[in-house]
């Protein structure tokens, strides 16, 4: 039997999904044989990126003033940055400002691109353009006669000022937020030659990143109505075969050139499906998009002394591995507001029967609703006495669509448990014919208590009496 290092497989040279600008002519070739000069030859697909952010109008402007890159670690994205940024500052003496999301890593491509410029042996012709190499932390710059720079930062709210510069390459895009985003803008506003360029380039983003701006911008390419914004994206299918090499080659342009087999196949191994198919496979729909609950709408809907009337409806989560579950509680407040709350968050599922047992002689429950995996214990649930009832799809995507609209309309309160709104953050939609649901699969954290105390509102108001006949106010006792 082959192995995967048997197989003869080679990465592909095309991105997947491709928004492209017309230009009339391009640097490319220019650019790819300057650099190879000095040891940076491009592959075929960092090649085609670089027609892209090369390309020009009959006016000279660049075509893609705006351009996207989205591609796996490890392919081969800073040595395309390094060419852009060598052949930019030396042959077309524009000013760079390179920024990153970590210090450290502004400071490893600084240190790369200087060693062009202080080998007077090997690189003399460049060694003689340097004005100045500025070293100090935070602060590095590479500065030529000709008036080309290059100048590195690890981006914040302030780090940007004062720079005034032709293009701005954002590293590690997939961690910006719209702060950092507002404090770059202005640098390019008096660009020095009228012809400015923005450069995000990354991977897709993970849960709990602060993606919004690298998010935004694969959106609006891809919408098809964007202007002068292009977008190159190596990824691989939503339905694609995890284990097939093939499909990884989809997504990874240096495989089996630099990157090799054997080790993809060792993440395959030690990876989970969602975390291998965003790192290794560029796949967008497993990434950490805005979160569909925005924070402060969130606290706009906050009270913690908000309390509710019996009666009450009970709705119960189970994570698809079985590993956390989580018990909810919905109801009306005495204001006539819907009360949501988080009654329990635990690992395992042997404790939910005899809580909800505990619950139900405590309240009175008009229903308890469960779905997905948590449909196992409707057997059990049964002999509590209450109404039980399982959702279907369409009734998940329903009740996921009245817990929004709850919260965005403000008829929802909850008691603002840390727990139940860093689940709030982490949840994250998935399709569902013309609605959407809270998606499993998609949000690597426990989401469970979103499910429940979202299951547990749409039993409520399913359920609801038309005249209720207790309406004791009490308090839920949270356990965790």
């Amino acid at each position: 039997m082959s192995s995967h290092n048997d197989l003869p497989v080679r990465g592909s040279q095309s991105p997947r999904l491709a928004v492209s600008c017309d230009y009339i002519g391009t640097f490319a070739e220019e650019a790819a044989s300057f650099a190879s000069a000095y040891g940076l030859i491009p592959d075929p697909w960092q090649l085609l990126v670089l027609e892209q952010w090369l390309g020009y109008r009959a006016d000279g402007k660049w075509s893609a003033s705006r351009c996207g890159l989205s591609v796996p670690r490890q392919n081969g994205k800073n040595a395309l940055i390094e060419i852009r940024e060598l052949f930019g500052m030396v042959g077309l003496g524009e000013k760079f400002l390179h920024t990153a999301h970590e210090v450290k890593t502004a400071r490893k491509a600084f240190l790369r691109l200087a060693s062009f410029f202080e080998n007077t042996k090997k690189y003399p012709e460049l060694a003689a353009m340097v004005k100045e190499i500025r070293r100090t932390n935070g602060q590095e710059a590479i500065v030529l006669r000709n008036g080309g720079s290059v100048e590195f930062v690890a981006r914040s709210k302030g780090s940007a000022r004062g720079f005034t510069v032709d293009v701005v390459v954002m590293d590690e895009a997939q961690q910006m937020d719209d702060d950092s985003l507002e404090a770059l803008g202005p640098t390019t506003a008096a660009a020095p030659l009228k012809n400015r360029q923005l450069i995000w380039a990354g991977t897709p983003p993970a849960p709990g990143m602060p993606s919004e701006v690298f998010t935004r911008i694969r959106a609006e390419a891809l919408d098809g109505n964007s202007r002068r914004l292009s977008w190159l994206e190596w990824s691989i299918d939503a339905d694609s075969d995890l284990d097939d090499p093939h499909t990884w080659a989809q997504a990874n342009p240096a495989l089996g050139f630099r990157l090799g087999l054997e080790e993809l196949a060792e993440d395959r191994a030690t990876y989970s499906d969602e975390g291998f198919a965003r790192e290794r496979g560029g796949l967008w729909s497993f990434a950490g998009t805005d979160a569909v609950i925005d924070a402060d709408t969130w606290d706009d809907v906050g009270d913690p002394a908000s309390e509710l009337l019996d009666p009450v409806s009970f709705a119960v989560d189970i994570a698809p591995d079985r590993g956390m579950a989580s018990i909810a509680v919905s109801g009306v407040r005495p204001d006539g507001l819907y009360h949501v709350e988080v009654t329990e968050n635990r690992k395992g599922t042997d404790w939910l029967i005899p809580r909800l047992t505990r619950l139900c002689a405590q309240w009175s429950p008009i229903a308890i609703v469960v779905d997905g995996p948590a449909a196992s214990l409707v057997p059990e649930l049964t002999t509590l006495g209450v109404p039980v009832y399982s959702t279907g799809v369409s009734e998940f995507g329903i009740a996921c669509g009245m817990f929004y609209d709850a919260v965005f309309n403000q008829t929802l309160r909850h008691p603002e448990q840390p727990l139940f709104s860093s689940a709030i953050d982490a949840a994250r939609k998935r399709p569902l014919g013309d609605m959407w649901a809270w998606g499993r699969k998609t949000s690597e954290s426990d989401i469970t208590p979103v499910v429940a105390a979202t299951l547990a509102l749409y039993g409520f108001v399913v359920a609801r009496p038309k005249r209720r006949q207790k309406q004791g106010k009490r308090k839920v006792q949270v356990m965790m």
